[in-house]
């Protein structure tokens, strides 16, 4: 509905007033998007590039004004805000209140990396899932559509719009320490087919999508978080390879991508990270993929990022000029940080900067309109009284323990199906607590060991010793063990990524879970005793 017409009097005549569009006029998306981002200030248009954090459960102060002085885009939920399912749902209805009283009612787009097993920023309530290279060793397609479905419903009930999945990185290097099981695997068709299915899922419970990280982040042993990754693979490579999941979900309408602060050197000569390359996100994302959706840059406080730039205005005047659309920050700015203050001095005296910002606000308002009112997006006032009734989703749970089952795989079958003997004393280790009350499920005179309590004195003491292999630690833990008593039955579960099972080929008997979640252990330890008969299939190659 429009604001009303006003009048001042002028000598003998009635001038009307200039009537500012609003989001919720009846007029076409791209139409109405132009109106808009005429109408709006320099500050409305580079505060709508903007997506922010805040610290704590409750949304601070300067995040509020951040809104309502200033037409704050989105927010971003973190695993510090969500610790209180109904606290985080009241939190999100605010933010949009507050939204809605600014000139033009723009809503607020809310994102969360929710990826499904080991990353999973909204906690509380919400299921633990068994995550992309679970899917990836089931096989099928329709396990990654109801992944994403049943992720984006409990997501839905907190009002989150934007989930920061599906992860399309390659495992291709598997000394990757950031990547690991976020990965659907290897192929890069396999992704592509999976991570599609995981999108139409989540947009059938009405949660928007982005493909990440641009142009791939899994031929790195780094984590960007904390340096600048170089990527040494050619142009070819970069094209026949890391690019095809992302061409898979551009060609079936994927609404966002994310940037990663990654170096490639064959298309990047400058030392820039793709983040602030625009040859890749002009002439390759824009161009020659023809993606026509949003640009999300990954965090803008991450070093990767800092280190290349320099400073964070840098960094962020460096991501819009590249073709960015969204600048995130998992903190909020105070409000005359140089974050805004030098990127609005630039939109005031730099034309092309300025026809920039407006450019990624118009693409972002155009968006809006058009998820807004599709009929088919997440309630923008989340329903406070019934989070608790439909979280964890009951549906999902069922179907989450459905995938783990198709998911575990036989590496080593040695002892499987297995059967303890009557006064075997078995020792569960293993530094889950999920993973040691699912064995004494099934091993209720079992004795456990959470790898830091005796663990030594304890397997002494043990005939057979059922251990869950996590990481690298753990996996010296466990060759330490070994080396000490050769002689005992070992029995491995690895329980995120399987490459740490090459580190110990001496024991035969090995399952692969690729999530820590309950459900994983439960369909581990019943395929263990010969409940039924795991298909998995490694979607990793070299491991035995």
């Amino acid at each position: 509905m429009a604001l009303p017409v006003l009048s001042v009097q002028l000598g003998a005549q009635t001038a009307p007033l200039k009537t500012l569009p609003d989001f919720y006029d009846s007029v076409p998306a791209a139409e109405l998007a132009a109106r808009i981002t005429d109408a709006m200030t320099d500050e409305e248009l580079l505060a709508q590039t903007f997506m922010f954090g805040w610290a704590g459960q409750e949304p601070t102060n300067l995040l509020m004004d951040w809104i309502t002085e200033r037409s704050l885009g989105s927010i971003k939920i973190f695993g510090w805000n969500t610790e209180d399912s109904v606290e985080l749902a009241k939190a999100v209805g605010l933010l949009q209140k507050k939204s809605n009283s600014t000139r033009f009612r723009i809503p607020l787009f809310v994102a969360t990396d929710q990826e499904g097993g080991w990353i999973r920023h909204v906690k509380g309530l919400t299921s633990e899932t068994p995550g992309n290279l679970a899917i990836g060793a089931s096989g099928y397609p329709i396990d990654a559509y109801y992944e994403g479905f049943y992720i984006a419903r409990e997501l839905s009930v907190l009002g989150i719009n934007l989930n920061f999945a599906p992860t399309v990185d390659l495992y291709t290097n598997h000394e990757s320490s950031i990547i690991g099981p976020r990965s659907f695997g290897q192929s890069p068709e396999a992704a592509g087919i999976l991570a599609r299915a995981f999108m139409q899922g989540s947009r059938k419970a009405g949660v928007l999508t982005t493909a990440k990280h641009f142009p791939g982040h899994g031929d790195t042993a780094l984590d960007s978080h904390g340096k600048l990754p170089s990527i040494a693979i050619s142009q070819e490579t970069l094209y026949n390879r890391e690019l095809i999941p992302f061409q898979y979900l551009i060609e079936s309408g994927v609404p966002a991508i994310m940037t990663g602060h990654l170096h490639f050197p064959a298309v990047s000569e400058h030392g820039e990270p793709a983040t602030f390359s625009r040859y890749l996100l002009q002439t390759v994302l824009r161009g020659q993929l023809g993606f026509k959706g949003l640009v999300i840059t990954d965090d803008m406080m991450m070093y990767g990022a800092i280190r290349y730039a320099g400073a964070v205005d840098k960094a962020v005047q460096l991501a819009l000029e590249a073709g960015n659309d969204i600048i995130e920050s998992s903190t909020t700015p105070r409000l005359y940080d140089a974050f805004w203050t030098e990127n609005l001095k630039r939109m005031q005296t730099t034309p092309a900067f300025r026809l920039r910002v407006k450019d990624a606000a118009y693409r972002i308002i155009e968006t809006k309109l058009r998820y807004f009112k599709s009929g088919n997006a997440v309630p923008l006032y989340p329903d406070v009284y019934t989070v608790a009734d439909k979280l964890p989703d009951a549906e999902g749970q069922a179907f989450f323990l459905s995938l783990a089952a198709r998911a575990v795989t036989i590496v080593r079958n040695k002892y499987i199906p297995y059967t303890a003997k009557p006064s075997e004393k078995i020792l569960l280790a293993g530094g889950y607590s999920a993973f040691l009350q699912a064995g004494l499920k099934r091993f209720p005179g079992a004795k456990t060991s959470n790898l830091s309590d005796g663990l030594l004195s304890k397997a002494a003491a043990s005939d057979t010793i059922i251990f869950c292999l996590a990481n690298d630690s753990s996996l010296q833990l466990l060759q330490q063990l070994y080396k000490a008593y050769p002689r005992k039955k070992y029995i491995i579960f690895s329980c995120l990524s399987p490459v740490f099972l090459s580190g110990i080929p001496e024991i035969p008997t090995a399952i692969a879970l690729y999530s820590y979640a309950p459900v994983s252990f439960t369909a581990g330890f019943a395929a263990l005793l010969g409940d039924y008969t795991p298909q998995g299939k490694l979607p990793l190659d070299g491991i035995n």
